[in-house]
Formats: structure tokens, sequence, C-alpha cells
């Protein structure tokens, strides 16, 4: 009896001592066991340390951040800004081939006005079509510059830009005939020297055109008022002032285009969706500082 109960006490103070159950192999067995474990999640967790990259089903590397997987062409992602330049270079380009078409026209159309004189006698004795080409113009003009879908749109958009670009090389070609053949090859070649030079300026400078806009709006207001002004008190010096402050203004306004269209550190920019309008707007100002060049000339010489 009395063994039995020693017995049980034995077992009962062997149940309920914790120190008596350290040194049993379960215990051991549960470290050995956890040990790894702690080695495996620290191994998982490496990479997101690391930022190891992974790539996607399409090839496009994806990095890993705290967060998780990140996705470059997520709009907070890294390299965001190296597909901003390249779709901004991209833009650049296809509106320099889209002017380079439109000036070649209109090099054409001039060419042929002041080389083939049937074409300019014709043009300057149905003076009708110059009025319905001005009337074309405007009303194209008021539809690319206000209908941003319309612009937006191809091939609409392409279709009324080379209507607008056929108007406006009409108006040239007519212009140009009133002048002498050297006249106009003199204001062509000072134009093309003019344009290259603001170009390489509006893309090396530092300074900054974009904001620049309202001031240049108001000029072209105080312009317009003093061509009207011009016209009915006809004289060569006043034709003079005239063209020259119109040829200065629209250099800048050049130069301001070209900004716009660059984007980059400039404050403002413009969209690349914006092509047409961005040509446009290029092709306007090079036909005007012409049309001003062609005007200081023949104001010179008369």
């Amino acid at each position: 009896m009395w063994q039995s109960q020693n017995s049980k006490s034995q077992v009962y103070n062997y149940n309920t001592d914790p120190n008596q159950q350290q040194p049993f192999y379960p215990q051991a067995q549960q470290q050995s066991y956890n040990s790894p474990q702690n080695y495996a999640q620290q191994q998982y967790n490496s990479p997101s340390n690391n930022q190891v990259p992974h790539y996607s089903p399409q090839g496009q590397a994806i990095h890993m951040n705290q967060t998780g997987w990140t996705d470059p062409e997520d709009p907070e992602a890294k390299g965001i800004e190296f597909n901003d330049e390249l779709i901004r270079k991209a833009f650049i380009r296809k509106v320099f081939a889209i002017l380079s078409v439109q000036l070649s026209l209109t090099l054409g159309v001039i060419a042929l006005f002041i080389f083939v004189p049937a074409v300019s006698h014709f043009a300057l004795n149905n003076f009708w079509l110059f009025i319905v080409a001005i009337v074309l113009l405007f009303i194209l003009l008021i539809l690319l510059a206000c209908c941003e879908n319309l612009r937006r749109s191809s091939p609409t958009n392409y279709i009324m830009l080379f209507l607008l670009t056929a108007c406006m090389s009409f108006m040239l070609g007519v212009t140009s005939a009133t002048y002498s053949r050297n006249e106009v090859l003199i204001a062509v070649g000072i134009t093309v020297v003019v344009t290259v030079g603001l170009t390489i300026f509006a893309l090396q400078t530092k300074w900054d055109f974009t904001t620049m806009g309202g001031v240049l709006f108001v000029s072209v207001i105080i312009l317009v008022i003093f061509g009207i002004f011009a016209s009915i008190y006809r004289n060569n010096t006043l034709t003079l002032v005239y063209a020259s402050i119109g040829a200065l203004l629209f250099c800048i306004y050049l130069v301001y285009d070209i900004q716009l269209m660059m984007g980059g550190k400039h404050k403002y920019s413009i969209s690349p969706e914006e092509y047409i309008f961005a040509a446009l707007n290029l092709y306007i100002d090079i036909v005007n500082i012409f049309m001003y060049i062609l005007m200081i000339i023949g104001a010179s010489k008369n």
C-alpha cells in the first residue's frame, strides 16, 4: 500500500513539475523541428530585401519591394520617367515628320506659282479662289483648334490638316506671285535659316518660354490692330515696322511652340495625343515668319 501511494505521488509530481519535462525527447524534437522552419522563413524573406527581379509572361522585368510585386507600367514605378521620355521622343519625331510634309507641299505650290506664269495669271484673274481659300482656312482652323475629338480622330484629322495646308499653300502661292522671283527665293532662304536656328536654340536653351503664352496672345491682338491701321495708312516705313514686329513675334512663338512640344523640364507641355495640333502650330509660325520676311523685303525695295 505504501509503495502504491509512493508511486502515485511520484507520478503526480512528475506530471506537475515543469522542470522535469525539459530533458524529455519530445521537447528536443520540437526545437529541432522549429529550427529549419525559422531558417526557411529567413530564406523566403530575403528576396524582399534584395529586390530580386522577376519576369512577367510578356518578358518585362517586375521588381519586388516591401509592399509586394511592382509592375513597371504602374505610374508610381521607377521606370515611368523612361517610358515618358520614349513617348515624348516618338511624339516629336511624328510632329516633325508631319511638318516636313506640310512644308514640302507649300514649297511645291509656291514654286509652281513663281516658275509657271500661266498658273499665277490664272489665280490672279480669278480672285474668288483666293477668297474661298481664306474662308475654308478659317473654318478648318476653328474646327481643329476647338474640336478636341475631331483633331484626335484618325484619319479625319489628317484629311483636315491636308485641306488646311492646301488652302494655306494656295494663298501663299498667290501672294508670292505679286512679288518677283528673287524676292521670294530670298525670303524662303532667310526663313529656312531662321527656322533652323530657332529650332536649335529652343532645343538647347535653359530659358523656359512656355510661361509666355498670355503675353504672346496679347501681343498678337495688338499686332492685328496695328496691321489694320497700317493697311489703312499705307506707308513703307509703317509697313517695315509692322512686318519687323510681326516677324519677331512669330519667331518667339516658334520657340514657344517647340518647347511646348518638347515637354520635359518646361513648366507647360502639350499632350502626345495632340500631334496634329502641334504640327499645325509650328506650320503657322513658319508661314507667318515667311510672309513677314517677304513683306520686309518688298517694302525695303519699294
